[in-house]
């Protein structure tokens, strides 16, 4: 720990030398433009990938960047960032070599966290005969990861949270991303409501207003 607080001053000390009054101004609240969904992977810093500074970026995380209706604690977050501090963009972000989608792929099973696995095996089944026709084990890995950040976001379109505030007329933009840890690079997945409107009929959404995205 005392690497941490070591860290910690001579962080404080570089941000006061740049700007003496840097901590008072983010004391005064935080007014972040993005919200940001990822993976709890400790090599995919949400701020440092993105070049974000405190007070840009709203940040949830969790095993392998799942949007889950019933989980609480994301719906949460989002409802927080889109409704009181309102963010204009929200990111779904996964990174090749995720652990929890690797797992998914398999069939080992760890305890609790196989509960979580399931919603990516639900993609998994959702995109088998996709993923059935790539014969090399590492290109149907990365694949995975791709078509799990396209299904987050599908997933985070139909929450009422998004539809509210998409019928409300609120300039809210949904972003699938990759991170690519062995270069540093992100890369869109290309995520639009046109790929979604394939299942909208299934949930009764109204799509009457376009989501804007990238």
């Amino acid at each position: 720990m005392e690497d941490i607080f070591k860290n910690n001053r001579a962080w404080v000390a570089e941000k006061v030398k740049q700007d003496p009054d840097y901590f008072k101004k983010l004391a005064l609240g935080q007014k972040p433009r993005y919200l940001f969904i990822g993976c709890s992977d400790s090599r995919v810093p949400a701020s440092g990938i993105s070049g974000t500074q405190p007070g840009e970026m709203f940040v949830h995380r969790n095993i392998a960047n799942v949007v889950v209706h019933t989980d609480l604690n994301l719906l949460s977050v989002l409802q927080y960032a889109v409704e009181v501090l309102g963010v204009q963009d929200v990111i779904v972000c996964g990174h090749y070599g995720c652990g929890g989608v690797h797992a998914a792929m398999g069939d080992q099973q760890f305890g609790l966290i196989d509960n979580w696995l399931r919603n990516i095996k639900d993609v998994i089944s959702l995109h088998q005969d996709e993923l059935n026709s790539i014969t090399d084990l590492e290109t149907r890995f990365r694949r995975t990861v791709e078509l799990n950040v396209i299904e987050q976001v599908n997933n985070l379109y139909k929450t009422t949270i998004v539809q509210n505030a998409l019928n409300a007329g609120k300039p809210l933009r949904l972003h699938g991303l990759v991170y690519d840890i062995a270069n540093g690079v992100l890369k869109d997945v290309k995520w639009s409501t046109e790929d979604f409107k394939q299942y909208a009929a299934s949930y009764h959404l109204p799509i009457g207003t376009e989501v804007e995205q990238s």
